[in-house]
């Protein structure tokens, strides 16, 4: 097996990763919402997908589990 550590690719959509990117910004929902131009209801249904996605009970969890996945980065 190749000497480079797994990376999994593509967990994330382009706009999970956008608002985990923001998230671990220390933004709102809020804020998150209008920053992407979508409503408050969507960025809390992209972070439920991704923690249903990642298999972990909640937001501060999903984060680190990103983080080391290199998926997102502080």
């Amino acid at each position: 097996m190749d000497s480079k550590k797994y990376r999994p690719s593509n967990i994330l959509t382009k706009r999970e990763r956008e608002v985990f990117e923001l998230l671990v910004q220390d933004k709102t929902t809020k804020e998150i919402a209008e920053e992407l131009f979508i409503s408050e209801k969507t960025v809390r249904n992209h972070i439920s997908n991704t923690i249903q996605k990642l298999q972990v009970k909640g937001r501060s969890q999903a984060v680190v589990e990103l983080i080391r996945l290199g998926e997102i980065k502080l």
